[in-house]
């Protein structure tokens, strides 16, 4: 290797000082300067930004889905092997219907049958001694009714049936679902019970609410819009084709239209006192169903 003069080596310490010097003399240009704040914190007088009351802390951003369809798709992940073993979810009252006794004579055996609202009621605090059975399945939708309608409700030889049901149609529970399929399936289900001599009353899809945040995951997957929409055809249906229309939306909507904050803690489920409004209504329409009006 070949050695340096000396004077290179001078100019060499030279032209670094001098470029350390230029770089020190430049600001960088990906900082920001000294008196900005941190990119996590506003800048001093600038407005903060909160949610309206009506929008989530914790909503999802932009372009995701809600709150709502998140977990009402977890809930669906979670119930396949139902969905692929079970459909109907005979199951689930197989062993009881077994256990149960053919009505006495001059009994006037009822059928509650629904989803999760129809499934919580306990029918015998709120109609002591009747003779009602309940079979209510939580989540479940009017296609998953009809599956089973025979085996819980013909085969019990009940003189009515009160079904509860749509709610789950709406939000999706088994995957999207216009409302003409809908009330395609109620439409089977009261052929089913006319076929059998077993009179049919037919409930509203009850309001819900958003007023609470336990309500964040069911209130925006029921529009309020579609419920109105599917119970004015159930009340058609029941003036024109021999069946009794239960309407339980009007006994529990508030002055906006949405079911009664005092009356569901998550907007959807009634509690005691949301039966206890619920049951005399029923019962009523038990007796006009009974009597054939």
């Amino acid at each position: 290797m070949l050695s340096k003069p000396a004077g290179w080596l001078g100019i060499e310490i030279v032209a670094l000082l001098a470029l350390a010097a230029t770089a020190r003399a430049q600001p960088p240009t990906s900082a920001a300067p000294p008196s900005a704040a941190p990119p996590s914190a506003p800048s001093p007088g600038a407005p903060t930004s909160t949610p309206l009351p009506s929008e989530p802390a914790n909503a999802p951003a932009a372009g995701e889905p809600s709150l709502a369809v998140q977990r009402r798709d977890k809930w669906r992940h979670g119930r396949e092997h139902i969905y692929m073993d079970d459909f109907g979810e005979l199951g689930r009252y197989r062993a009881a219907n077994a256990r149960l006794k053919p009505p006495a004579a001059g009994d006037k055996r009822v059928v509650f049958f629904g989803d999760s609202i129809t499934d919580a009621w306990a029918l015998p605090t709120y109609f002591p001694s009747k003779p009602y059975v309940n079979r209510g399945i939580g989540g479940q939708t009017t296609p998953q009714l009809l599956v089973r309608f025979r085996q819980d409700v013909v085969d019990l030889a009940p003189k009515v049936v009160v079904i509860l049901a749509g709610t789950n149609d709406i939000a999706g529970n088994t995957g999207p679902m216009t409302l003409a399929e809908t009330e395609a399936n109620f439409s089977s289900m009261l052929e089913l019970a006319r076929a059998h001599g077993i009179r049919a009353v037919l409930s509203s899809v009850l309001p819900v609410h958003n007023y609470t945040p336990q309500s964040e995951t069911t209130f925006s997957i029921r529009p309020l819009d579609k419920i109105a929409e599917l119970n004015r055809w159930l009340e058609a249906t029941c003036a024109t084709g021999g069946c009794v229309y239960l309407d339980y939306a009007t006994a529990l909507v508030d002055a906006h239209g949405l079911l009664q904050r005092e009356l569901a803690v998550d907007g959807l489920h009634p509690n005691r006192a949301g039966y206890s409004i619920m049951a005399p209504l029923a019962e009523a329409a038990i007796a006009k169903a009974l009597a054939g009006r």
